[in-house]
């Protein structure tokens, strides 16, 4: 495979991002969560003053995978950091470099930002992308625990009602 090449996502780039969501999600055994449609990512990521970003990563004259961050802060450091929300390459693409450029370039956009940090979750039983993180030099953040609030749990602290109990 030819060097990765990775470019900026553009809103021409709407259907393929969505398409690699989907990806990912049956990778992930998860795919009746995406709820995201062509509308959703020109209004979030396309949009005037973005607050999420998106990368595409080719080689061969061809998409092969796709990264999607976000800024966030660290009080403790008193800076921003870099957490990667997505990164999916195809499958026929891995073990040739995409990954790693991916990674590489967001790095880059972490240290020319002056991030703190550069963050992303990754699924316990993943072990193939486990151990690339591994190799590359990333430590697991094992004393956190990580939560969630959703559906109507979101709604109701939002309405300052507590969730009913189950």
């Amino acid at each position: 495979m030819s060097k990765a090449i990775i470019r900026p996502a553009t809103e021409q780039d709407t259907d393929l991002i969505l398409h690699f969501v989907r990806e990912l999600a049956i990778y992930e055994k998860a795919e009746h969560e995406v709820l995201a449609t062509p509308e959703h990512v020109r209004r979030t990521l396309f949009c005037a003053n973005p607050s999420v970003f998106g990368l595409i990563c080719e080689a061969e004259g061809r998409p092969v995978g796709f990264a999607v961050y976000f800024f966030n802060y660290s009080t403790w450091l008193g800076q921003h950091g870099l957490y990667l929300e997505d990164l999916y390459v195809t499958p026929d693409a891995r073990g040739h470099g995409a990954g790693k450029a991916l990674l590489q370039h967001l790095a880059q956009i972490a240290v020319e930002r002056d991030c703190g940090r550069f963050e992303w979750s990754v699924l316990d039983w993943n072990t193939p992308s486990i151990e690339f993180y591994d190799s590359l030099g990333a430590l697991p953040q094992n004393e956190w625990i990580r939560y969630r609030l959703t559906g109507e749990a979101l709604q109701a602290l939002a309405r300052g009602k507590e969730k009913a109990a189950a």
